[in-house]
């Protein structure tokens, strides 16, 4: 799980026969298995594009594999190429430009992930999270102080040499100006996306990313958003997850998906389309996640065999503190959830969250003796708030960070021994705290 290195420039040339075109952000590599890999880019206009790949150890054979796409005005100019059929821990090298006859190409690689089970120990590996990345436009942003900034995180981040990106939600921020049409959600993604900060990290690693309100439409939307149906186009037009959506579940357009990385289960979720709230007093029939996805993500997590079981989620699941929009606010449902986790004996049990721009880790131990963990990494860009005031009794001392953060995971350790250590870090790639959690063994 080598990380991927590319030389990234917000607007370069390459050649496709005789076609010429530029690229307006990318390439993204989105989500990477053992077999299959997907490369997204967005053009300036629409236009033809191959994609040629190889195995970067056998150079010299000048063989490569290619794949076609055709970027589209109605699809933002977006592609995304799926390079299948290929080899478990693998390095392949890929370009835009016909390989091995210009000096000089534009290069980028990616690594398979490695086929480990019933071989070796799980590999070692690092992710990199956070939330909360506001780019200012002032012509549509609210008057006054700048909302956004320290865009040079993205650096940061890069620096650490994560082997994967997991974005939480708020990815983008979705303005007044833009929440009533589809070409002004476009206009966000396209805005955000060609930032020449963010490139590097784009094509640094795997990209996998769930949403957040300010993503999915206005400031706290729930299921009631009416142009939904747009931001869940637009999200799968700009990111490349590796599916969306419960299967056979009656409850559709949602961005919910699981993969693994190495030995570790990632469960993403999605907090806003389901979403129903009864004005100031909750009822019943108030749900953050809606019946099917919880039944789902109980199953799944049971069914899991990782010695970690992360699952990404926009808001703060145990901060018991019922304000904002935190799962306290919900409290029948979120200690529904927590019970079906004793219950069902389910061990590494890790809530990832932003939102609440500031960091800090949560911390319950259930009745049986197990301890779920919420990790809260916000706020990339925007800006950030001090939480020292708020009550929340499940805090880890010593992990609130009252500023622009990110964390890090890395999971190490030999096989039913491993470790998670978690290390937050601020703009400038200080570490304020870090934290071990070992596996648990049943």
């Amino acid at each position: 799980m080598k990380r991927i290195l590319a030389s990234c420039i917000l607007c370069f040339y390459f050649i496709n026969g005789s076609a010429q075109a530029a690229l307006k952000s990318g390439p993204m590599l989105g989500y990477v298995d053992l077999r299959e890999a997907c490369v997204w880019v967005q053009t300036e206009k629409p236009q033809e594009l191959t994609l040629f790949y190889w195995d970067k150890n056998n150079h010299d054979k000048l063989v490569a594999e290619q794949v076609t796409a055709t970027t589209k005005a109605e699809e933002a100019n977006t592609a995304h190429f799926v390079l299948a059929g290929l080899e478990p821990g693998t390095t392949y090298e890929y370009s835009f430009e016909k390989p091995f006859q210009i000096a000089n190409q534009m290069l980028f690689e990616l690594t398979t992930q490695a086929l480990w089970q019933y071989r070796t120990d799980p590999p070692n590996f690092r992710v990199a999270t956070g939330s909360c990345a506001y780019i200012n436009e002032p012509q549509y942003d609210r008057p006054g102080e700048p909302y956004g900034g320290n865009v040079s995180i993205f650096d940061t981040i890069v620096a650490k040499n994560p082997d994967m990106m997991l974005w939480l939600g708020d990815n983008i921020y979705l303005r007044e100006v833009d929440y009533g049409s589809r070409s002004g959600i476009i206009h966000r993604y396209n805005h955000t996306r060609s930032q020449p900060g963010l490139q590097k990290l784009l094509a640094a690693c795997p990209n996998y990313a769930i949403w957040d309100d300010h993503d999915y439409g206005p400031n706290d939307g729930d299921g009631s958003y009416i142009h939904k149906d747009w931001t869940l186009e637009a999200f799968k037009l700009f990111w490349a997850n590796p599916s969306y959506g419960i299967p056979n579940a009656a409850e559709e357009n949602i961005i919910t998906t699981q993969f693994s990385f190495g030995d570790i289960d990632f469960f993403l979720l999605d907090n806003r389309t389901n979403k129903v709230v009864n004005g100031v007093e909750m009822t019943d029939s108030s749900t953050v996640l809606g019946k099917e996805q919880i039944d789902w993500l109980i199953q799944a997590l049971k069914f899991s065999k990782a010695p970690f079981k992360m699952i990404a989620m926009g808001g703060q699941f145990l901060n018991p503190v019922a304000k904002f929009e935190n799962y306290a606010c919900y409290p029948q449902e979120r200690q529904w959830i927590l019970d079906a986790i004793e219950k069902n004996n389910i061990t590494g049990v890790i809530f990832l969250s932003g939102d609440r721009h500031c960091g800090e880790l949560s911390e319950l131990k259930l009745n049986n003796g197990s301890v779920v963990y919420d990790l809260t990494a916000s706020p990339l860009t925007s800006k950030a708030y001090d939480n020292t005031k708020e009550e929340n009794t499940l805090r880890v001392a010593g992990t609130l960070v009252p500023e622009r953060n990110f964390a890090t995971l890395d999971f190490s350790g030999a096989f039913k021994k491993r470790v998670l250590t978690i290390s937050m870090w601020n703009g400038k790639g200080e570490c304020k705290w870090k934290k071990e959690i070992e596996q648990v063994v049943k």
